[in-house]
């Protein structure tokens, strides 16, 4: 046993029947304490089986094994020599007691029942829409498809990145532009990276705006662009505009816009292009099945969302924005794009295209900081494209606009006046005199029915997909208009139809066969399961991804999210009618702030990187209400996250970066020097903690009242606080903010790349200078305290739908049961490290030679001694059936491995097996007793194809090639679907839309 735990290697048979006489020990114990104890009532009658021993994997004794290699007795004993005692948390947090899996259903079902369900014809963006249950249970509600990580190594993540170049072409169909990307946060953020774009291609600083965006988008967009010191100019209508003086880089409109006009702007394009101002449109994917799309009328960019494509309101996201434009743009783009490429074969492959774009490369030079898309939404609605199909679509598109004909009808015959000459599904309804808003609100509430009021008296009306007859009926009663029978038989509606005038669709769409031949059910479950069975996710082996953070969604977490209660809730819904979600909010927000040490919570970024961009918005208005405008300078280690430059540079701040030392740690005397070189400018330094080298650093509490000093405030990066969950708070030894990764610690799933969301906590100090929304006010309870900087997501609690996971995880475990997972979380990545020191090096340590939930191993020396580099080991990995660790970051030529709490000692030892069996090879490569080009890991991942093919001139075995450790034999193997992807191919013949019909397809 002890020959194991050193780092050797045993056969899986002298480890298997190690832990079945553990388990045998185990069953003997427990039945031992039943008969000793039977009279107790707590053994006659014990409470439901508990959480944590279902979320945190190791079992008692793996425990007890694993400290024991470190030299410790305890968990405690280990976190508090892996802790500085300067910053450790004395006590309990203060939330409730864990409760069972069983009665936390009762409860979220209880909580959840107070929404209440009314018809909601609001639109603005958010529409119901049928998800087709073949979607919902085989995508949403599944794990092989929710747990996949962001796809960065391609070769296992064939299926997701096919499905996101399906949405890429959708998209790219739909608004007949060149090029789309992966998705974006929502139609706001997009709305606001698409004018980004424009500035950094013809470098103007104006922009002119429709004030008939929606409202929310437009609120995103002002706040972005302030930030930037960029003008906004605010139009009634966009076509009177004059481009003579050649200073507007681009104009931004909404068609059909947000009263549901649909109107011509080719001559206000076609009078742009010729200045040299760009073109940007927020429209409507699925009106665009039925009037002309963007690129025919002139548009350089197109945006909006894909959320009435099959994916539910629920209480405004996650949903995917979209993201369009010409090809002479594309590399200026934001966010991800999938891309055509080809393996070692020559066999089409995907991957992400022109990675070199992103934050973590360009840092505070990226064309923006988004570090998280809505990959798991966009692959919904792009399964709703591929089961619909083109006619399809165009069939429901049809249906929607046939219905707000027969209103429109019924409204006008009744003495109202319906504004919009041409239009998709929505009316702008000015009431007649004798029958006012008034009226129609109160018979709209007799209902259970929500309309949009405006101040000016008028009303709107947005029908969808899931409006019959009888909501029809419902609607002409509350504008006390004739019967459905009694409108129609008035004339032909029909010759009023948008496909009868000049604004419909003539180009076709989603013509390649992938959306044409899967419309039976049989026929797309069988492809979705296919390009499930392409990729890595969580439901096979452990993701040991260090600063991600991919532990367990558990199934009862994850249950609520389909509840109807909170995904039939439009975002801008009464809030009495929403009291479900705001009880919700509330409890996870005071059990955050009891985590974390802070005030108040912000559930409006939508993403790690946006709770960057808040939390350094909010000190900065903090700053100006204070009349400290001037302070602008951001100090970023240099080990950051990457997104943490690019967020400061968005937010308007100067970043002025900070070494570190040998050690990883904070370079105290340089941060010295900066803050008093800088004493009246420095607005803040944002640190990660523990460091991003996986480290407590002992002086965390010395930098902040440092930065406190001289008059700054301090971010705290909170994409580790997976180490830091009842050990420490944040709050209580300095930081000011900090935003939260609902999608690492908290368990949300990472969704193949998305949905995430990023709420931050602040003190009290800060709160008044939070998020707001246009709508539906997040500070309202501030009243005139309040001094916002703006809005940053277009929804006003962000993706809402899915907090009941966070909120059940941290219910089910309790204040106990949270500092259990994160000592786990610690031993697990000491004990890896332990495990792997005589085969590779962990980088940095603390000063008592511990790591924090995650470490470092450097392979540097191996491009040296075997032409090894990083992603030849994350390669060979996919071999043994594992996801690589995070390669090349925050340190060249490194692999940074987080192991979790939720993987048990089994699945570690597996891992651990696997590295070291590739040192063996990398060794025999070193020892020249195999070639340094014609290796197992040069020529990794290999293909089943490859490995049973006739021929096989390689200088190792086929067994070696693919079972190169007897674990990987049998059940466990898992075959990558492609070889080496060509990355340096796909970005010089860029393809990001669906390749020609191939033979397998």
């Amino acid at each position: 046993m002890q020959r194991f735990l050193k780092g050797k290697l045993m056969s899986r048979s002298t480890i298997d029947g190690f832990h079945k006489t553990y388990l045998e020990n185990k069953i003997l114990s427990a039945i031992r304490h039943v008969t000793t104890q039977s009279t107790r009532s707590d053994t006659l009658f014990p409470d439901r089986v508990d959480f944590p021993s279902r979320h945190i994997g190791p079992r008692d004794q793996d425990i007890v094994t694993m400290l024991d290699l470190l030299g410790y007795k305890s968990l405690d004993q280990l976190t508090n020599d892996a802790v500085p005692k300067k910053i450790q948390f004395q006590g309990l947090m203060n939330i409730s007691e864990p409760i069972s899996e069983y009665d936390l259903i009762e409860r979220v079902r209880l909580i959840a029942e107070k929404n209440e369900i009314w018809r909601s014809y609001i639109g603005m963006g958010y529409h119901n829409c049928c998800v087709p249950h073949a979607i919902m249970r085989n995508m949403f509600e599944n794990p092989g498809w929710t747990t996949q990580y962001t796809p960065y190594q391609p070769e296992v993540a064939q299926g997701r990145l096919e499905s996101l170049l399906n949405y890429q072409t959708m998209v790219s169909d739909m608004t007949g532009l060149d090029v789309a990307n992966a998705s974006l946060l929502d139609e706001g953020t997009a709305a606001a990276e698409a004018l980004s774009l424009c500035h950094r291609h013809n470098k103007r600083t104006k922009f002119v705006v429709s004030e008939r965006l929606h409202p929310q988008t437009l609120a995103v967009v002002h706040t972005r662009m302030d930030a930037l010191g960029l003008d906004v100019l605010v139009v009634p209508d966009v076509r009177h505009v004059d481009f003579a003086q050649r200073d507007i880089s681009a104009v931004l409109l909404q068609c059909p816009d947000t009263r549901g006009l649909v109107y011509d702007y080719s001559g206000l394009a076609a009078a742009a292009h010729e200045h040299g101002t760009l073109v940007v449109v927020a429209t409507d994917l699925l009106a665009l099945a039925l009037i002309r799309p963007p690129a025919e009328c002139g548009a350089a960019l197109a945006v909006g969302t894909s959320q009435r494509l099959g994916v539910p309101m629920g209480y405004g996201g996650p949903h995917a924005g979209f993201f369009a434009a010409e090809h002479q743009l594309v590399r200026l783009m934001p966010g991800r794009m999938v891309g055509v490429t080809r393996d070692t074969t020559g066999r089409d492959a995907y991957r992400l295209a022109l990675q070199t774009r992103e934050q973590h490369i360009r840092r505070d030079k990226a064309t923006s900081n988004i570090c998280t898309a809505q990959a798991l939404l966009a692959n919904m609605s792009a399964m709703y494209a591929v089961y619909h199909g083109p006619q399809g679509l165009r069939e429901i598109a049809t249906r929607v606009h046939n219905a707000t004909l027969v209103l429109d009808h019924g409204i006008k015959m009744r003495g109202h006046k319906q504004s919009n000459d041409v239009y998709f599904d929505t009316l702008y309804v000015v009431p007649s005199p004798d029958h006012d808003a008034s009226a129609i609100k109160a018979r709209a509430e007799e209902k259970k029915v929500n309309l949009r009021y405006f101040d000016e008296g008028a009303v709107g009306v947005a029908l969808d997909e899931t409006t019959t007859m009888k909501d029809i009926e419902d609607l002409l009663w509350i504008f006390d208009c004739k019967n459905v029978q009694e409108v129609t038989q008035t004339e032909d509606i029909l010759s009023k139809s948008v496909l009868k005038g000049p604004f419909r669709r003539t180009s076709p769409y989603l013509t390649h066969p992938v959306f044409n031949m899967h419309h039976s059910e049989t026929k797309l479950v069988r492809y979705m399961k296919r390009l499930e069975n392409k990729d890595i996710s969580l439901v096979h082996s452990m993701i040991p991804l260090g600063s991600c953070t991919m532990k367990l969604n558990s199934t009862t977490e994850m249950m609520p999210c389909s509840y109807k209660h909170f995904t039939d809730i439009h975002p801008f819904a009464p809030l009495e009618q929403c009291q479900g979600y705001h009880t919700l909010f509330e409890e996870l927000a005071n059990d955050l702030c009891a985590i974390t040490g802070y005030d108040r919570v912000s559930f409006q970024p939508n993403s790690g990187a946006q709770g960057e961009y808040a939390g350094l918005r909010t000190i900065k208005r903090y700053h100006e209400y204070r009349g400290d405008a001037g302070r602008n300078i951001c100090l970023i280690p240099v080990s950051a996250h990457g997104t943490n430059p690019a967020s400061a540079h968005m937010a308007g701040m100067r970043v002025c970066a900070i070494r570190v030392t040998p050690t990883g740690d904070i370079d105290m005397a340089h941060l010295k020097d900066m803050v008093e070189e800088h004493s009246e400018k420095v607005s803040c330094l944002m640190l990660t903690y523990p460091s991003t080298f996986g480290v407590f650093e002992e002086k965390a509490a010395d930098i902040c009242a440092l930065v406190h000093a001289h008059g700054g405030q301090v971010y705290l990066d909170g994409a580790n606080m997976n180490a830091q969950v009842g050990l420490c708070r944040p709050g209580d030894y300095g930081s000011d903010v900090s935003h939260l990764n609902l999608h690492k610690t908290f368990c949300i799933p990472h969704g193949g790349g998305g949905p995430g969301m990023g709420p931050i906590g602040v003190k009290a100090h800060l709160a008044p200078f939070l998020p707001s929304h246009p709508v539906v006010d997040p500070l309202a309870d501030l009243g005139d305290a309040a001094h916002s900087f703006g809005s940053v997501s277009a929804a006003p609690f962000g993706s809402s739908a899915i907090l009941p996971i966070s909120w059940a995880y941290i219910k089910m475990m309790g204040p106990k049961g949270l500092r259990r997972a994160t000592q786990v979380a610690i031993l697990n990545a000491n004990y890896m490290s332990r495990r792997l020191e005589d085969h590779y090096k962990t980088l940095y340590k603390g000063e008592r030679g511990l790591v924090a939930h995650e470490f470092i191993i450097d392979v540097r020396d191996l491009k040296k001694t075997a032409n090894i580099e990083p992603g030849d080991i994350a390669k060979r990995l996919m071999d043994f059936g594992f996801h690589a660790p995070t390669m090349s970051w925050p340190v060249a030529g490194t692999l940074m491995i987080e192991p979790t709490e939720s993987e048990d000692l089994q699945e570690l030892d597996r891992f651990c097996d696997a590295l070291i069996t590739i040192r063996k090879e990398i060794k025999d490569i070193e020892d020249g007793l195999i070639d340094n080009r014609l290796n197992p890991l040069k020529l990794a991942p290999h293909t089943q194809e490859e490995v049973i093919s006739e021929e096989w001139n390689r200088p190792y075995t086929r067994e070696q090639a693919a079972f190169p450790a007897p674990f990987v034999k049998g059940e466990t193997k898992i075959w990558p679907t492609v070889g080496r992807i060509d990355d340096m191919y796909g970005d010089k013949h860029l393809v990001c839309t669906c390749p020609p019909v191939i033979d397998d397809f």
